[in-house]
């Protein structure tokens, strides 16, 4: 890898490279993590040898807990840069990195919801420390739907019952019940997750590069969403997360704490069934 990073740091071993998001105070997706990400997607979708990517967080609480709320437009024009006009989206921006041609594991401590939750999915493989990570969709319970890729990847991996569940309850969902539900590949007990990780990386790092892609493409042409689907969830969360209800109601968990490590970001799936201002 050639560039330098503002929010994470990576490591090469063989044909393993480790990336570690580092984002205080919270991990939080904004504008500086994106504009990484997007110089990163990039450097993987050139041809190369590399094989695999594991990815994981600096802060064991804090995985990806969502965006930056206050700079959603920012971001997004950051995301922006990762391809041409009406491709400013992160939906868009993790659909690119679905399809590098290298194999993507994410390892999570802490909690990863909304956009957070929607890089694990657009990650080909997630495995989880069972006694703290926290999965969560809370777009509907602030005013929109998801729009970076949980529609299409849930109902995918979920089917629609238990995909309506997690989207429409915006509710958290610990390593156990997103393993049960196939949020997850695996939960792990936290202190067997690095070594459980490591041994497969290596395992997939050593095998042809030419079968590990076209074998990575050919489920992607079966389970990825197409491109007009991402675009056109990405609208819909950009018009409605501007509007007034989610406005106010993302103004009512800032002063609860929001985008602190306070009781209402460590526990978001209760601030949200707290929340009494309802249409």
């Amino acid at each position: 890898m050639t560039a330098s990073h503002e929010t994470l740091r990576t490591r090469l071993d063989g044909g393993v490279l480790s990336v570690t998001f580092d984002a205080p105070p919270v991990n939080l997706i904004g504008p500086a993590v994106v504009r990484d990400l997007v110089v990163l997607v990039e450097e993987l979708a050139r041809p190369g040898r590399l094989r695999v990517v594991v990815f994981d967080s600096a802060d064991p609480d804090f995985f990806f807990p969502h965006v930056d709320m206050t700079k959603v437009a920012e971001y997004t024009a950051e995301a922006g840069k990762a391809g041409g006009p009406g491709d400013a989206s992160l939906g868009m921006l993790f659909h690119k990195l679905s399809r590098v041609p290298v194999i993507t594991i994410a390892k999570v401590r802490g909690r990863a919801r909304g956009a957070g939750s929607e890089f694990l999915l657009a990650c080909d493989m997630r495995f989880a420390a069972r006694e703290n990570a926290v999965l969560g969709q809370p777009e509907v319970g602030i005013g929109a739907p998801p729009g970076a890729g949980a529609l299409q990847h849930l109902t995918r991996l979920l089917g629609r019952g238990r995909a309506l569940e997690a989207v429409l309850t915006s509710a958290d969902f610990d390593a156990e019940l997103a393993e049960r539900y196939g949020w997850i590949n695996r939960a792990i007990p936290d202190a067997e997750l690095d070594e459980f990780v490591a041994a497969m990386a290596a395992r997939i790092g050593g095998f042809p590069h030419d079968a590990l892609v076209s074998a990575k493409e050919a489920i992607n042409a079966i389970s990825l969403p197409a491109v007009a689907d991402v675009r056109a969830d990405a609208a819909l969360f950009q018009q409605l997360v501007r509007g007034e209800t989610a406005q106010r109601r993302t103004a009512e968990l800032f002063r609860q704490g929001l985008q602190t490590r306070g009781n209402t970001e460590l526990h978001l799936g209760d601030a949200l069934s707290d929340l009494k201002d309802a249409d």
